[in-house]
């Protein structure tokens, strides 16, 4: 398959009063062509600081990439001024953001929103990209889109608003689609409609999309690969199967416990005790060592290295690596 991004040993740090953060600590994966990749895990674990860092939107200060790259068409994200950025940014990278009830202008029109990104980005008319918004409303599923593109936001409900605000991310036809949390601030109906869509555009399109989300309902139904993360690393990767039927780290069978199930009956949810570590200090072991039930000396001693469980499935956990019973004797 075609690689499209390959974002290596990303490092983000934040400068603020009490200290830094180390929000995403070494974080490495790669998008295909056509492909959906679920980045996963609970709030605060570094998802949205790392999709913000490949469109560069991390403000700066007190954010700052410290170490790594984002390789995009063979050019270095993490390298590139402000101004070359801006020709990438919705033209070949786009960005879906958490909340459609604020991510539209309140005093513009949808049809002159969508068709802006268009004139910013392309050598076109006005009328052609109004023409071009009209298909798009018309590909995202709005009723009656030649009256619609004269209507401000307020006046469509908040799936209705998702949908436009898919259609500018998608309207310069872009090869990479990050969306973060898109389906946070709907009903269950409406985010079913916003999952079939992304199926529907991904199939007609070929987009490689990037879903950022902390709802494994969600990720069962789009996603081809899954990376999870915990406190700003990824601590297991693989094809969907994998991780729903075979996790190995602890953190995500947690997650997985965490999860209501109709096929269960009687099942209660099994939480994930304990807090997520402070990242002005990280812990120099696993960062899950204590809240995992599992754990063992060597946890809290050194962080595990990946583990290649089989054919695309990794692990970081020394419960799935023969050199921890050697470095357990040696550390005892």
């Amino acid at each position: 398959m075609e690689k499209v991004l390959e974002v290596q040993d990303l490092t983000v740090k934040f400068a603020t009063y009490g200290g830094e953060v180390q929000a995403v600590r070494g974080v490495s994966f790669d998008l295909y062509k056509g492909e959906t990749l679920a980045i996963v895990g609970e709030s605060g674990c570094g998802k949205s600081v790392t999709s913000q860092s490949i469109m560069r939107l991390i403000p700066n200060p007190p954010g700052k990439i410290t170490r790594g790259s984002i390789l995009f068409k063979g050019r270095d994200l993490a390298k590139l001024s402000e101004k070359a950025m801006r020709k990438i940014r919705g033209a070949d990278i786009s960005m879906i953001f958490q909340d459609p009830m604020t991510a539209l202008n309140p005093t513009i029109t949808v049809g002159q929103q969508i068709a802006e990104s268009m004139m910013q980005h392309e050598n076109i008319t006005k009328e052609a990209a109004n023409k071009k918004a009209l298909d798009m409303l018309n590909l995202v599923g709005i009723p009656n889109p030649k009256e619609r593109l004269k209507q401000y936001p307020h006046e469509f409900s908040g799936g209705m608003r998702q949908r436009i605000v898919i259609a500018m991310a998608l309207v310069c036809e872009p090869e990479v689609l990050i969306a973060d949390e898109p389906t946070t601030a709907l009903d269950v109906t409406i985010q079913a409609q916003i999952l079939e869509l992304f199926k529907e555009i991904q199939a007609k399109t070929g987009v490689s999309i990037i879903l950022i989300t902390h709802d494994l309902g969600v990720v069962a139904q789009v996603a081809d690969r899954i990376a999870v993360m915990y406190a700003g690393k990824i601590v297991e990767a693989g094809k969907r199967r994998d991780i729903f039927y075979q996790p190995q780290h602890p953190y995500t069978k947690g997650l997985l416990q965490s999860v209501p199930r109709l096929d269960l009956s009687g099942g209660d949810l099994v939480p994930i005790a304990g807090s997520p570590p402070d990242l002005f200090a990280p812990p120099i072991g696993c960062s899950f060592a204590a809240r995992c039930s599992y754990a063992m000396e060597v946890c809290d001693r050194v962080y595990p290295g990946e583990i290649l469980f089989r054919n695309e499935h990794s692990v970081s956990c020394w419960l799935q690596d023969e050199r921890a019973k050697k470095l357990v004797s040696t550390i005892s």
